[in-house]
């Protein structure tokens, strides 16, 4: 029977990934290595080099299989209606990821990485920041069709708005990453972005 090379290729890249992660939560993002992922993964370092170009490119495709974020369909918000409901389900499960050990050490090594590796900011923005940020601004442009929110309000300034502060608060340590703290996020930054209303008849605008 002729070796099916596909799977072949498909379960070492799974392993791979799985290695890359674990050890990540065993040593840290400085002590792991190429050498220690291919011995963990039980493959030649020729394999690794052969399909990702750095440790981190490795980094982030294992947080993308893990945290079953790798390509597929098109990520996308609820939308229910109530904007300010599903912005805070959002936030929430955002600050719980953030939150979550297993999710920290590689979400922090990409961070870093992010700003020193050109290439692997490229591959970040293309496969996963930009497609979460079209699914947010897609949300708000709905509520701006809806009327909830202003018709001149510049969408990627209010993801910046809605998202950064947890974004913030995580990255730099500078509060505590709460629940209650993404419910104030939405509450502040819908009180700001909402149209504006009229000013009375006879009223001072």
């Amino acid at each position: 029977m002729t070796p099916n090379t596909a799977r072949r290729n498909e379960t070492s890249r799974r392993a791979i990934l799985t290695a890359a992660f674990d050890l990540l939560q065993e040593v840290g993002y400085a002590k792991v290595s190429i050498e220690g992922i291919a011995t963990r993964a039980g493959v030649g370092k020729q394999t690794i080099y052969r399909w990702w170009p750095s440790k981190g490119t490795v980094i982030f495709d294992a947080f993308l299989l893990l945290s079953e974020g790798a390509e597929g369909e098109p990520p996308t918000l609820p939308d229910t209606g109530d904007l300010a409901a599903d912005l805070s389900l959002v936030l929430r499960a955002t600050v719980e990821e953030m939150n979550d050990p297993r999710y920290e050490q590689p979400m922090r090594a990409l961070a870093t990485e992010i700003t020193l590796d050109a290439e692997l900011a490229a591959a970040y923005a293309q496969r996963l920041d930009g497609p979460l940020r079209e699914a947010k601004r897609q949300r708000l442009r709905s509520a701006q069709q809806a009327g909830q929110l202003a018709d001149d309000l510049d969408l990627d300034v209010a993801v910046d708005l809605i998202w950064g502060p947890v974004l913030n608060r995580w990255l730099y340590r500078s509060g505590p990453l709460t629940i209650e703290y993404a419910d104030q996020v939405v509450t502040t930054a819908l009180n700001g972005l909402r149209p504006r209303r009229p000013a009375a008849q006879g009223m001072p605008a």
